[in-house]
C-alpha cells in the first residue's frame, strides 16, 4: 500500500476538454488524539471545525481505518471503517476522526463536465453524504492504481486516471444496488427472469404469471426487479426485443415487416414508431445508412 501523501495537480486546457480532471489527490493517517486537520494538511483544503468548508470540486474520501462523524445541512452522520464520504461542490461539510481512533483517509478532487453528470446518479447524489460500502479490495486497488499514475504524472496521466475515478464510482454504486439481493433468494429470481426474458423476445410476456412462477407477488417482483436493473420488468423486455431488432437491421437483409414479427410484433408501423422513439432513428433509416456505408 502507498504510503501518506498528498499532491496538488495542475489542469491543462486538454485536461478541462476532457471532462474529468484531478486537482488534488493523498492519503493522509490520523493517529488517536492527533489533532484535525493536521498542520500538514494541504493549505487549500485546510479547515477549522467551527466555520466548517466549502469547496468548488468533487471530493471522494474513502476511509479505510478508525472512526469519526460528518456534519452537512443534511444533518450528522457516523462514519466507520469502509465509509465513502462523497462532498460536492458549494456543500458545506466538516468532518473528523474521533479522537480515540484517528482513521486513514484516502481523497481524491476532480472537476468537469463528466464528474457532473455522474454525480446526478440518485446513488452519489442521494439524502446522506456518505456511502457505507465496508473495506473492499477493489476501491483500494483503484485509489492506489490513481496515487501511483499521479505519482508518477507521465504524459496522458489525467486521462488514465480518469477511467479508475469512474471504475471506483461505479464499483460504489453496484454495491449500493446489490446489497438488497447478494446471498439472497430474491437475487437468482431476477436473473431467472432475465434468462426468461431473453428466451422469449418474440412472445409477450404476462409478467403477473412470470411473478407467480417464481413465488412472488406482482408488485414485489415489479419493485425488486426495477431496483435490480433499473427499469421495469416490461420496459427491460422491450429494450431486449428492440436491440435484437436493429441486430437484425445491421446484420441481415430481412424485411423489415419480417424483423417486426421476429420480435413479436403484428403491426410495423407500431414497431416502427416504437423504435424510432427509443433508437432515436426510424428502422428504415438504420437499412439506408448501412446500405450508403458500402457503397
Amino acid at each position: 500500500m502507498i504510503e501518506d501523501f498528498f499532491k496538488y495537480l495542475t489542469v491543462s486546457p486538454e485536461d478541462k476538454q476532457w471532462g474529468l480532471s484531478f486537482t488534488v489527490v493523498g492519503r493522509s493517517t490520523i493517529e488517536p488524539n492527533e489533532k484535525y486537520p493536521p498542520a500538514e494538511h494541504p493549505t487549500g483544503y485546510f479547515f477549522n471545525w467551527k466555520s466548517g468548508r466549502v469547496l468548488s470540486e468533487y471530493q471522494i474520501n474513502y476511509i479505510t481505518q478508525g472512526e469519526g462523524v460528518i456534519e452537512t445541512k443534511k444533518g450528522v452522520f457516523s462514519i466507520n471503517p469502509g465509509t465513502i464520504i462523497l462532498i460536492q461542490p458549494g456543500m458545506w461539510h466538516r468532518y473528523r476522526p474521533n479522537k480515540e481512533t484517528g482513521w486513514t483517509e484516502n481523497y481524491i478532487g476532480m472537476e468537469g463536465d463528466i464528474i457532473k453528470r455522474v454525480f446526478k446518479n440518485k446513488i452519489l447524489n442521494g439524502k446522506q453524504p456518505i456511502i457505507d460500502c465496508g473495506l473492499k479490495e477493489d476501491i483500494i486497488d483503484s485509489y492506489d492504481y490513481i496515487f501511483k499514475l499521479v505519482q508518477k504524472e507521465k504524459p496522458g496521466y489525467q486521462q488514465i486516471a480518469s477511467g479508475s475515478a469512474l471504475r471506483l464510482l461505479g464499483l460504489v454504486v453496484s454495491y449500493v444496488k446489490n446489497k438488497d439481493f447478494k446471498g439472497l433468494p430474491i437475487d437468482s429470481s431476477m436473473e431467472e427472469a432475465k434468462f426468461y426474458m431473453r428466451k422469449n423476445l418474440s412472445q409477450n410476456i404476462d409478467f403477473t404469471e412470470l411473478a407467480s412462477s417464481l413465488n412472488l407477488g406482482y408488485s414485489y417482483f415489479r419493485k425488486m426487479f426495477k431496483k435490480h436493473t433499473g427499469v421495469s420488468p416490461g420496459q427491460y423486455h422491450m429494450q431486449l426485443r428492440l436491440m435484437k431488432a436493429k441486430e437484425l437491421l445491421l446484420s441481415t437483409n430481412m424485411p423489415i415487416k419480417e424483423i417486426s414479427l421476429e420480435i413479436g410484433m403484428d403491426s410495423i408501423h407500431y414497431f416502427s414508431r416504437l423504435f424510432k422513439n427509443k433508437m432515436g432513428i426510424p428502422p428504415s433509416e438504420v437499412r439506408k445508412n448501412i446500405s450508403q456505408s458500402k457503397i
